[in-house]
């Protein structure tokens, strides 16, 4: 009797107490791991957010941000932390990500290389054109190590992020920054995949209500040259914007087109002009 009595509590008792335990242990794991790969996204950008919440500043009523370049100088060492950071990403890491947070990790590749690439001759420069020679740019200079590869300033935003047919959004042209007064605002936090759709948004919305970017006066519009380089990318069916007035349509607000100027978009009928870039650096004054 007694060995049949403690069958019977192993198995009515002992293996239901085992079993939740089990399970509690499952779903505590569980919940460990699901905000891991947020906190992982946070703490590899964890030093940019620090260093542009600090060093880059708003200007023109917010529409657009300078950079304390003489800050980052400063702070030159933790800049080049965070570089190692992103390049001991490996291709297989990134690929295992979504497409946001790999975007978003591009996107601040790019700011922060940019930034570092300045760094190598200030104060002594006025343009990042200066970095350039006769026959050779700035952006192709394959300095940058980066999943695998060295790569250039132009290989991160025209093949891993235009050229990969990834990604598909156009916004991203007011995201990436070339340290110049005529680029969008470099953002004063870091990209995530998790804001990115917010982030991205709203730096449509900022650089096209950045008057000496972009407004409309009468029948015509006048734009930053970004629109003319990379029109086609605007064409591609973002939001369903098959032209570029198809893609002001969808931020007419912060563009300030009237009922007119909206109407004629739609016609494309809307004349373009296609303002001066000012390639000058986008410093603290």
């Amino acid at each position: 009797m007694n060995s049949i009595f403690k069958a019977f509590i192993k198995c009515v008792v002992i293996a239901p107490l085992l079993s939740s335990t089990l399970l509690s242990s499952q779903i505590s794991v569980a919940a460990d791991t699901m905000p891991a790969v947020v906190q992982t996204e946070q703490a590899l950008h964890q030093q940019w957010q620090a260093l542009v919440s600090q060093h880059v500043k708003p200007i023109n009523h917010g529409s657009s941000s300078a950079v304390d370049y003489a800050a980052m100088q400063q702070q030159r060492t933790q800049l080049q932390s965070y570089l190692k950071q992103l390049s001991s990403i490996s291709q297989t890491q990134f690929d295992a990500w979504d497409k946001a947070s790999q975007l978003a990790f591009l996107i601040n590749a790019y700011n922060a290389w940019t930034v570092e690439i300045i760094l190598t001759k200030y104060p002594d420069i006025e343009s990042i054109k200066d970095l350039g020679g006769l026959f050779s740019s700035p952006w192709d200079k394959s300095v940058i190590p980066l999943l695998g590869k060295n790569r250039s300033l132009n290989d991160i935003e025209h093949k891993l992020i235009r050229g990969s047919d990834r990604y598909n959004d156009p916004r991203i042209h007011f995201a990436v920054n070339c340290a110049s007064i005529g680029c969008p605002a470099l953002l004063e936090e870091a990209y995530t995949g998790t804001k990115l759709e917010q982030q991205l948004d709203a730096q449509t919305k900022r650089f096209l209500a950045d008057t000496s970017r972009n407004y409309a006066k009468g029948d015509t519009v006048y734009l930053s040259a970004i629109f003319k380089w990379y029109g086609d990318d605007f064409t591609q069916g973002f939001a369903g914007a098959d032209s570029v007035e198809a893609f002001l349509l969808l931020y007419p607000n912060a563009l300030q087109l009237n009922a007119e100027q909206q109407a004629a978009a739609k016609k494309q009928q809307l004349d373009i002009d296609f303002l001066d870039y000012n390639w000058s650096l986008n410093a603290v004054r």
